[in-house]
């Protein structure tokens, strides 16, 4: 089913995933190195600190996890069933990310820390955008379930059964994609600190006028 899917599907991935590996960078580098592109390490903090006792880092850690099951409602809202399909409002929920990092770099440059609930929320819209497509699980924003995925290939393959090469092509360029966005990201933290987002912000909207180019010019 996968191999009758235009090429532009796995390239895309890889761009969104770009995107994730760069904002989670700048995240972990400016946030007490604390992820935002997914929720496990921030779970895994906000177990800690209700260990401690540090209600305000509690309070912190839980309008972190909130505002990124917000983005993925938004993007439920805007773009409707999550199987990707040529059409859909894809870039309309890009711009929202872009709006949504914006207005992180302008609280995280004053110093507020609801610059990360926002970076938060706009993962969390991204991560929502392309779930499903085939059968295939796509995810952006991390990676350990598409090395699981490529773990389950690799030991199907050893007990000599079929395996899908276009699904492993694609997570290993979703994979690429986001250890490279997370290079760039590192590199742009140290010389802009949170303004590196504007690259980001620069990015997807690249991305969505492309997406809106394609979508016209298929129809």
């Amino acid at each position: 089913m996968m191999q009758r899917l235009p090429r532009w599907v796995e390239w895309g991935g890889f761009l969104l995933a770009l995107n994730a590996g760069f904002v989670n960078a700048v995240g972990v580098l400016g946030f007490r190195h604390q992820a935002v592109s997914h929720l496990t390490g921030i779970s895994t903090f906000f177990s800690i600190e209700i260990m401690h006792g540090d209600a305000l880092q509690v309070l912190h850690l839980l309008c972190v996890i909130v505002f990124f099951v917000a983005g993925a409602m938004l993007s439920g809202l805007v773009i409707g069933h999550e199987a990707l399909k040529l059409g859909r409002q894809y870039h309309l929920a890009l711009w929202l990310e872009a709006g949504l990092l914006i207005t992180a770099i302008l609280l995280l440059n004053q110093g507020l820390q609801s610059g990360q609930w926002l970076a938060s929320a706009a993962c969390g819209l991204q991560n929502a955008m392309t779930s499903t497509y085939s059968g295939a699980v796509v995810r952006t924003t991390h990676v350990s379930g598409l090395f699981t995925d490529i773990g389950i290939a690799l030991g199907l393959s050893l007990r000599g059964q079929p395996v899908d090469q276009r699904r492993l092509l694609l997570y290993l360029l979703l994979i690429s994609g986001f250890v490279t966005g997370g290079v760039l990201g590192a590199y742009s933290f140290v010389h802009w600190s949170f303004n590196a987002l504007w690259l980001a912000v620069c990015h997807l909207i690249g991305l969505s006028v492309l997406y809106f180019s394609l979508r016209h010019h298929v129809q």
